[in-house]
């Protein structure tokens, strides 16, 4: 499976068989809006920087809800989650989604702005590559992001929605990557793409930083 990351919290991911899903395709002004092909498209909340699917190319199938799929040979679970830490009084929903490609389970927890009950986890299940949102303001932070990896136990955890320079001045909104690395206290390493399959990803750093093009 190849991983390429988009901004914010979009990314394209393409199984060996190249089916092509891409996850929360945004509009913003310091992002290119994702132009590219997908087979499925799934969107955790109806938020312009998370629903953009006008944006994606092709005739893709488009996973919007909580509730258990399965498309192109890909199992995908949605669980229902909330945008803050107050049930969604403040933000609203938001859908983790976890989809089992190329025989890993790998999640995405959209803009999760809380930690997860026990429930959740239980629903989520069993987590090798976690994309986590660790930027904070509008969702978890670095100490929220590093207390949820230790619930779901990934052996790769992807930040997104942080701090990047694309953002220019308007990103002190939201933090940075190195915040989260540190509250970690794992080891990370920058890729421009992520190629993970069983045999390789044990090999992998905990914390996978893509870089934005």
């Amino acid at each position: 499976m190849k991983i390429k990351w988009f901004g914010q919290s979009c990314f394209r991911l393409t199984a060996e068989n190249g089916t092509k899903i891409v996850i929360d395709p945004h509009k913003l002004f310091c992002y290119k809006p994702p132009e590219i092909e997908a087979n499925i498209v799934t969107v955790s909340h109806n938020h312009s920087d998370h629903n953009n699917v006008g944006a994606v190319k092709g005739d893709f199938v488009l996973i919007k809800d909580p509730g258990v799929f399965s498309q192109e040979g890909i199992d995908i679970k949605g669980v229902l989650t909330f945008h803050d830490d107050v049930s969604g009084a403040k933000r609203g929903k938001n859908i983790v989604y976890n989809f089992k490609i190329d025989g890993l389970n790998v999640c995405h927890c959209g803009d999760l702005g809380h930690l997860l009950s026990p429930e959740q986890i239980k629903e989520i299940g069993k987590v090798d590559i976690l994309f986590l949102p660790v930027g904070g303001r509008v969702t978890l932070g670095a100490s929220g992001a590093a207390e949820v990896m230790k619930q779901l136990n990934p052996a790769v955890v992807i930040p997104m929605h942080y701090r990047t320079k694309a953002m220019g001045i308007l990103g002190f909104i939201v933090g940075k990557v190195d915040t989260f690395i540190a509250v970690s206290k794992k080891d990370a390493k920058n890729y421009k793409e992520l190629d993970v399959n069983l045999s390789n990803i044990r090999n992998l750093p905990e914390i996978v930083v893509l870089q934005y093009n």
